[in-house]
């Protein structure tokens, strides 16, 4: 569910059932191509499809941050830490790019990533990232 489609009547009766913001990263330095940066954007929606779709109803997606500075990264945390204190039990960041760890991020629950997110040919993508997000509500419930 997108964070527009939650009217502020929805949010108090939705926000016990929306636990978890999935807070997407594209990755983009500002240098690529215009053809370059569509090939990113379609590649983090793609990702994105395998959480939003199977997850509807638990998890609420906000904006993405389009371009990441890796030096930056106690920014997203601290977003992170933000988030849970706006009443997310889970943060997920996700990046089709950006091979982000998750012990860069204190405040995030889940980081799916070029880094912790490696299909195989008997893993598909989709696979990997529901057993993540599986077994993160599992481990932290």
């Amino acid at each position: 569910m997108k964070f527009s489609d939650i009217t502020a009547e929805q949010w108090d009766e939705l926000q016990p059932y929306l636990d978890t913001c999935l807070l997407p990263m594209t990755g983009l330095s500002g240098g690529e191509s215009p053809h370059d940066t569509t090939l990113a954007l379609e590649q983090l929606r793609d990702w994105m499809d395998e959480v939003e779709n199977p997850f509807r109803g638990r998890i609420v997606t906000y904006p993405a941050n389009h371009y990441v500075d890796l030096d930056e990264l106690e920014k997203i945390n601290d977003l992170c830490h933000k988030m849970k204190l706006g009443g997310f039990k889970y943060v997920i960041i996700i990046s089709a790019k950006v091979p982000f760890n998750e012990q860069a991020f204190e405040h995030a629950d889940l980081v799916l990533s070029p880094a912790t997110v490696k299909p195989t040919e008997a893993e598909s993508l989709r696979m990997i990232i529901t057993t993540q997000i599986h077994n993160l509500w599992q481990k932290k419930s």
